[in-house]
């Protein structure tokens, strides 16, 4: 697969994100030729440790100023477009719904509008989230034809991001011959999130002050999956609709049903990989409204593009764990990812 991306020209919103920074990284090491878009890197952040590699072009700018972005995105003439960038934090969204309405919503719309514009795109796919769908508390996974209505705004929010790109597939994109895709994953684990109100990022903090893990809600169950298993499900959906217009579409992500856990369960894991002292308590739920259980029918990419995950929930945690004690004891991190990826589309 990724030789596919070796001399491709490659666009990337959202490139000094978590998920961001590891895509390019991929996409380096693949051969691409990338250029990034995004506000500059927060502090601490992934993209701030290892910096942008050098076959990738980082431009700092805002989604949502549709000049910049399309100056950038004209000089890079990309064929390939992966749309990561966005207000990724459900406790966030309801501190700032209006910032996050503007980003994921008018963001995604600025971006379409640029590959509307353009005659270099080929494939475009959409990086949005499994709370998309209205959450009926079902015990078994969404398919992709269930009902889109996410209920905080940061999950709202999302669900109008997919609205807004079938329109612009049906109104231009397809009569244009451009493969448009949205994919939907769920949590994801790895080296590198520093973000709030996240849980792994959360025990590594509370291990590194000599504290117990404090979980909200240790009975809510989500799909959890470390970070390699859905980039390269992005980067298989992009390959795949750029070489068959007819696959493209909207595809769920998500790990196998024995990786679906509660947060108490990862935590266990996570106190398992990382050793003493680590150790966590439940304080009860607090803060805004969050789903109970959320899980994935991810049938259709298996059937249709042959993705399955690779690495299963204890295997991702104890990945994540060794590249946070990396980082703690100031290791080459850039190492420590490239050899993580190597094994991950070697095995």
């Amino acid at each position: 697969m990724l030789n596919f991306y070796r001399g491709r020209r490659v666009f990337v919103t959202g490139h000094t994100g978590f998920k961001g920074s590891w895509l390019c990284t991929i996409l380096e090491m693949a051969g691409a030729e990338v250029t990034g878009y995004a506000l500059a890197p927060a502090s601490p952040s992934l993209c701030e440790l290892i910096g942008p590699g050098e076959r990738t072009n980082s431009v700092y700018g805002d989604l949502r100023d549709l000049d910049s972005l399309w100056a950038a995105f004209e000089r890079a003439q990309p064929e390939i477009v992966f749309h990561l960038a966005a207000q990724p934090i459900v406790r966030e969204s309801y501190r700032d719904p209006v910032g996050t309405y503007s980003t994921n919503v008018m963001g995604t719309v600025h971006i379409l509008e640029c590959v509307r514009r353009s005659s270099c795109v080929k494939s475009f796919v959409n990086i949005t989230t499994d709370k998309v769908y209205e959450n009926r508390r079902w015990p078994w996974g969404y398919r992709e034809t269930d009902r889109l209505d996410g209920f905080d705004p940061y999950s709202n929010s999302k669900s109008c991001s997919e609205l807004v790109t079938d329109s612009y597939r049906d109104s231009f994109l397809k009569a244009q011959g451009v493969a448009v895709s949205t994919a939907r994953a769920g949590n994801v684990i790895g080296g590198g999130d520093f973000a709030a109100d996240r849980i792994i990022p959360d025990c590594v903090c509370a291990v590194q002050n000599g504290e117990p893990i404090q979980l909200r809600n240790p009975s809510s169950v989500r799909p959890y999956q470390h970070m390699l298993d859905p980039l390269s499900a992005y980067l298989l959906i992009a390959q795949k609709q750029y070489e068959d217009f007819g696959l493209a579409g909207s595809y769920n992500v998500g790990p196998d049903s024995c990786d679906c856990l509660t947060t108490g369960q990862l935590a266990d894991l996570f106190c398992k990989a990382w050793g003493e002292p680590a150790r966590w308590e439940c304080v009860g739920h607090s803060g805004p409204h969050e789903d109970a259980i959320l899980k994935l029918d991810c049938a259709k990419i298996r059937a249709v593009l042959g993705w399955q995950p690779k690495w299963h929930a204890e295997r991702a945690v104890a990945e994540t764990v060794a590249w946070a004690k990396a980082w703690l004891s100031k290791q080459d991190l850039m190492q420590c990812m490239t050899a993580q990826i190597q094994a991950f589309f070697n095995e």
